[in-house]
């Protein structure tokens, strides 16, 4: 009788260890000659563009660390040259460089919020099928990408809507891209199954309502990339500051830094009394603003890159 009750619990035991042992690893199967020598060709080639992106911008970073004499003479390299922060108080002390640097994450925030707004505005009723005169709408929007009106047609509309020399003249002009709108359209269509809206007019939600509780809430990864395009753009445009934009007060950070890099402009309370130390100055300046203009890009980005990794294939055929 004890044998035939022990026997269930050996049974048992032997089924737990085999249920608890690591399946075999599968064999590795080795790469051939032209495999190898193609990921060494791939790996050499990605290395070479991350030195071509990298190392200017250490030289930079370097620069803005070092003494004025040092950078005007040419003896930085990659390494900070008798390491200085007077570069940076000096720019950070320039109202008019604190005024650009408000001005752009202004028209950043808010021109990115509008050109998102906008592009789903038109984007999800053009990617429905039952919108009617949905094809010739959709092709007088790819029809201004591949024609524009030109810089003065363009100024002169800017002109008679009174934008002139005000915040709206860098936000609304550009406000929608036509590229960003197909990517926008492709993604709606085929991510977001006509099922769902169809439930959707079952339970009586009407079509804002669809497009506010289900459609945006599955376009995070679209609507991140989107944002991320329309939020560069921003930060970097200066020709329509440049064109459109009189008053100092109103000018973004990249309309200072062309002041500064290009036409050697600086404030005049950072002018010193020899000519040359105020070139020397004048360089130190230029490389931390650079430094200053660059950050706030490098720090937004990891925060939206896991959608901006999910985002790279939107639109794409799937299989």
């Amino acid at each position: 009788m004890s044998t035939d009750v022990e026997r269930p619990a050996v049974g048992v035991g032997r089924a737990r260890r085999l249920a608890t042992r690591r399946p075999p690893r599968p064999r590795r199967v080795k790469d051939g000659l032209d495999d190898r020598l193609f990921m060494v060709g791939v790996y050499v080639l990605l290395t070479t563009f991350l030195l071509v992106v990298l190392l200017p911008l250490v030289y930079i970073v370097a620069s803005s660390l070092s003494d004025p004499l040092a950078v005007s003479s040419g003896r930085v390299s990659f390494w900070p040259v008798d390491f200085t922060l007077e570069g940076y108080r000096r720019v950070l002390s320039d109202p008019s460089i604190l005024t650009g640097f408000g001005n752009s994450i202004f028209y950043t925030l808010v021109g990115t919020a509008i050109s998102l707004v906008l592009t789903v505005s038109i984007a999800y009723p053009l990617s429905r099928r039952d919108l009617w005169g949905r094809r010739g709408i959709t092709l007088f929007v790819v029809f201004t990408m591949l024609f524009a009106g030109g810089i003065i047609p363009t100024y002169l509309v800017v002109q008679n809507l009174g934008m002139l020399d005000t915040r709206l003249a860098l936000i609304l002009p550009q406000a929608i891209g036509v590229w960003q709108v197909i990517i926008a359209m492709s993604f709606f269509r085929t991510s977001i199954p006509d099922e769902l809206y169809e439930a959707a007019q079952l339970d009586g939600a009407s079509d804002l309502r669809f497009l506010v509780s289900t459609v945006l809430p599955l376009s995070k990864p679209l609507l991140a990339v989107i944002a991320l395009m329309y939020a560069i753009y921003q930060w970097n445009s200066y020709f329509d500051a440049l064109l459109y934009l009189r008053d100092p007060d109103l000018y973004p950070l990249q309309l200072v830094l062309r002041n500064v890099l290009i036409l050697n402009q600086t404030a005049p309370g950072l002018d010193a009394a020899a000519a040359l130390e105020r070139q020397q100055l004048a360089d130190l300046m230029k490389y931390s603003l650079i430094v200053i203009s660059t950050v706030p890009v490098m720090l937004v980005y990891p925060f939206v890159a896991r959608y901006f990794n999910k985002g790279l294939l939107v639109g794409a055929v799937k299989g």
